[in-house]
């Protein structure tokens, strides 16, 4: 009977997030299970999702989207790594590949390294700059923060390289930084964000059309900012974090906190 109610509200939040791995699944249950009287630990959870054929299996990437051959400047890398210490201060930005019947489509994402959020997106039949300017365009349009230097990191791709897109960054006064030596390991968050939204969010499916294919894009996004508990957030979503000032929370901020905590069905830890 236990285990019978414990695997309803597993179910009941994987229809939302089918792909949230088990250790935030038990973070999400804990009180559910407190106000029902229930227990269940860490190791028996795995046991049981195991039994019942609901632990995650990982997808693997195999399409590149990167061109570092080119005539553009390369830039220096001014993050080598490092952390962010609040939201809209290291912004990176990256591009993955979306199967259609039709073909590959191309999603250009810009995301906030501090909270995670997903600030900017589009998704594009080629991999011309404009996707990725249309990206950049949008998170620069919704910034919080206007006033914060902000640094953009970027492989060296030549879509970020290009003269427009360096423009752009440079009329809005952003600093540029590219990685250096090609590794995904220096430009992690964007690849994590990445394979977040291939294995967690169903974008690793092929889509009939690509009109199909920007709907699931925009759904998958919206879930993953206003949802989706992060171990780098202290398991809050990526959208309390960005929008979270602390201690003192201005009228504007609250007004996204609570929009946050509205949209999402399962409650946001503070």
């Amino acid at each position: 009977m236990k285990q019978a109610l414990i695997l309803e509200k597993v179910r009941r939040i994987r229809a939302i997030l089918p792909r949230l791995g088990t250790i935030k699944l038990l973070h999400q249950l804990h009180q559910e299970l407190q106000s029902d009287q229930l227990h269940i630990g860490r190791d028996s959870l795995f046991r049981l999702m195991r039994e019942n054929n609901l632990l995650i299996k990982n997808r693997r990437r195999t399409v590149k989207t990167t061109n570092s051959i080119h005539r553009f400047k390369i830039w220096p890398d001014l993050v080598n790594r490092r952390s962010s210490t609040m939201a809209e201060e290291i912004w990176v930005s990256d591009i993955t590949y979306i199967r259609c019947k039709s073909g590959f489509a191309y999603l250009s994402l810009v995301s906030d390294a501090y909270s995670r959020k997903i600030v900017g997106y589009n998704l594009s039949p080629n991999l011309k700059a404009d996707s990725c300017m249309k990206a950049l365009k949008m998170g620069l349009d919704a910034r919080l923060y206007p006033k914060r230097q902000l640094v953009h990191h970027s492989d060296r791709g030549i879509q970020y390289c290009c003269d427009a897109y360096i423009q752009l960054l440079q009329q809005h006064q952003i600093h540029i930084s590219m990685t250096q030596s090609g590794s995904p390991y220096d430009n992690a968050i964007a690849e994590r964000i990445n394979g977040i939204l291939k294995t967690e969010f169903g974008l690793h499916e092929t889509f009939g059309s690509l009109a199909l294919a920007k709907k699931q894009v925009e759904t998958a996004i919206s879930k993953y900012n206003y949802l989706r508990p992060h171990f780098s957030c202290g398991l809050n979503t990526p959208q309390y974090k960005h929008a979270y000032v602390e201690p003192r929370k201005t009228k504007r901020n609250q007004e996204y906190l609570n929009y946050s905590q509205a949209k999402s069905g399962i409650p946001v830890t503070e």
